[in-house]
């Protein structure tokens, strides 16, 4: 039989050392999504300005698509790892909360990929400005998507 996952984790009354120090759930969050919103935006740039040098004849569509999608790779592992273990304090289901996390990302990256191209080519917007602006909106969403979807567990009150 294979060792049980949930066994490398806290209990669960364990708060953890985030949770101990701001006592809010959506201050943790606040804090942990504002380190990943930095990560992504960084990686953003970094794989904005990569694109921009090594191939700009790109249309603005396809170089937005592949800054997008590269930043998405990073930012994701580093927030699941994060949200997990300092903000939802969760045990067990690792894949299936991956799996639940990787969705509202991908929602979240959709929306972020609509609205970056609006404010690009429709507003006329520098591609980094825009992305400032979007992530506001992207922080509302996996807030509650991550909290009631990706981490949620059934409550005590429910169970048989």
């Amino acid at each position: 039989m294979a060792p049980d996952a949930s066994s490398e984790l806290p209990p669960a009354d364990d708060p953890g050392w985030l949770l101990r120090v701001v006592k809010d759930q959506r201050l943790a969050f606040l804090l942990v999504g504002g380190f990943n919103t930095a990560v992504g935006f960084f990686a953003f740039v970094a794989f904005d300005r990569l694109y921009a040098a090594s191939a700009p004849q790109w249309s603005v569509v396809l170089h937005n698509t592949l800054t997008l999608g590269c930043a998405h790779l990073l930012s994701v592992i580093v927030a699941f790892v994060l949200y997990r273990t300092l903000v939802f304090r969760v045990r067990g289901q690792l894949w299936r909360d991956a799996v639940r996390f990787e969705s509202v990302y991908l929602v979240s990256l959709g929306v972020n990929w609509a609205l970056l191209n609006l404010l690009t080519i429709g507003a006329g917007l520098d591609a980094i400005p825009a992305q400032a602006i979007v992530v506001t909106v992207i922080a509302v969403i996996s807030f509650f998507g991550h909290k009631h979807f990706s981490f949620r567990r059934p409550d005590a009150g429910s169970r048989p």
